[in-house]
């Protein structure tokens, strides 16, 4: 196990200034969530340490408890990070039906990418279903998930695009339900899901359910 290192040492900038100290840590940070979701992709949730992170990262433990704390603590920054922003472009739309099709169609696409942010996501969402540790962090995050839903849904309602009957709360836990049973499938059996021609599917099914 390497010895533990300080902060990376300021780099010269292209302007010659030297990076910020803020910078440095947040740069360590980043650092440190790509390494914990290679490590939880290619290990196991279980047998993903704060040892084996700050390691991968090219760190020690304490580099890695001196910034989140406890692994508890890791994984929440690591769910809160790899979501984030997962569907680009849509942070700008209302909400409402376009917003609903749009983060549905785009969500799908991500999946498709196998970026190691996102799968490392779904292993600890799995974990949590028998995680205490995990549990509640992950609830947390299929709560705000399902909420927005609700959001564009309700909107929806609101603006007339969406018909009247339609419930925000059934199909908001439906709509999540369906996003992460695609992602379990792309979990076990990559190659047998075609993520364009699906996206394309799953968004245009919600689109002729829910429009008025």
């Amino acid at each position: 196990m390497p010895a533990e290192k300080a902060e990376k040492p300021p780099a010269a900038s292209s302007r010659g200034e030297r990076r910020t100290q803020l910078q440095r840590r947040t740069a360590t940070r980043s650092a440190l969530l790509k390494a914990a979701a290679e490590v939880v992709v290619e290990t196991g949730v279980r047998s993903a340490t704060l040892a084996a992170v700050g390691e991968r990262a090219g760190y020690s433990r304490g580099i890695v408890t001196h910034h989140f704390g406890s692994k508890q603590a890791l994984f929440q920054a690591l769910a809160e990070s790899s979501q984030s922003g997962f569907v680009p472009g849509i942070g700008e739309m209302p909400p409402g039906l376009d917003h609903l099709i749009a983060l549905i169609d785009g969500y799908i696409r991500r999946m498709g990418d196998g970026a190691v942010a996102g799968r490392a996501f779904l292993l600890l969402w799995v974990e949590a279903a028998t995680s205490p540790e995990l549990s509640a962090v992950f609830q947390e995050r299929d709560d705000g998930f399902r909420a927005d839903l609700r959001a564009d849904i309700a909107a929806g309602i609101a603006e007339g695009e969406i018909r009247t009957e339609a419930d925000p709360d059934a199909t908001a836990i439906a709509v999540l339900g369906q996003l992460r049973g695609i992602g379990m499938q792309q979990l076990l059996a990559p190659a047998a899901l075609d993520f364009p021609r699906l996206s394309h599917v799953v968004a245009d099914q919600w689109l002729r359910a829910l429009r008025r």
